[in-house]
């Protein structure tokens, strides 16, 4: 089965953090591994964040970003184009949620990211998009608990 992670799960395949193991598990098994192309940059700030709190040093960031952008270049990454019509999907979807939905833009762009692509569960867990998955369509899925 293919699977869909946010830029969380995508981070967790390459840092060590909590559940990192078990969500590493979980890409093993999947026959395909999808996210938005938002992921770049999202990345690209994890590992930089990991960076600034002293967990990883300027030539480890380097070596993930490679090892990413491998990833993404031998198809281990499935990236799902960020065109103007998915921006305007969002901006449609986001105004009709309910007053009381907190949402990011980050994780309104992958939910529309996923469902675009024909997914029908997003992995994830990042509390605030597992709880407005439902109002995108998609059933939220979280290796915790």
């Amino acid at each position: 089965m293919r699977l869909y992670f946010d830029t969380a799960y995508v981070a967790k395949c390459y840092v060590n953090e909590n559940d990192g193991a078990r969500v590493r598990e979980l890409a093993r098994g999947a026959r395909g591994l999808s996210t938005s192309a938002w992921c770049r940059a999202e990345i690209a700030c994890v590992f930089h964040r990991h960076l600034r709190e002293g967990a990883l040093t300027p030539a480890q960031v380097r070596i993930l970003s490679r090892m990413f952008q491998d990833d993404v270049d031998h198809g281990v990454w499935d990236l799902v184009p960020v065109s103007e019509g998915l921006w305007h999907s969002v901006a449609d979807r986001v105004s009709r949620l309910p007053r009381a939905m907190y949402i990011r833009s980050g994780d309104a762009l992958h939910l529309v990211s996923a469902l675009t692509a024909g997914f029908t569960e997003i992995w994830s867990n990042d509390r605030h998009l597992l709880a407005a998955a439902p109002h995108f369509g998609l059933v939220g899925r979280t290796v915790s608990g």
